[in-house]
């Protein structure tokens, strides 16, 4: 039979931050789902950032990219966006 195709990559060729704790996913876990998705993780905040994800308690990853002017949404809002 054929192979079913492949799921989105709903983050493909973007940058990814992931700031403070996501409930029921470990570090790594979110790790390995973004690259799943197609995009990059990377734990700095740069203007070459695509996306920054703030979890609980995200700290001052969040504010830079405030400051930079990258895109952030909420652990929430990233759940809805790899669904």
């Amino acid at each position: 039979p054929p192979k079913p195709p492949p799921p989105p990559a709903a983050l493909a060729g973007k940058t990814v931050v992931v700031t403070g704790s996501v409930e029921g996913y470990t570090r790594d876990q979110l790790k390995e789902l973004i690259r799943r998705l197609g995009g990059k993780d990377t734990s700095s905040v740069s203007k070459k950032t695509d996306l920054v994800v703030g979890g609980e308690n995200p700290g001052s990853k969040l504010n830079k990219a405030r400051q930079l002017g990258v895109k952030t949404i909420t652990a929430r809002e990233f759940l809805k966006l790899i669904e």
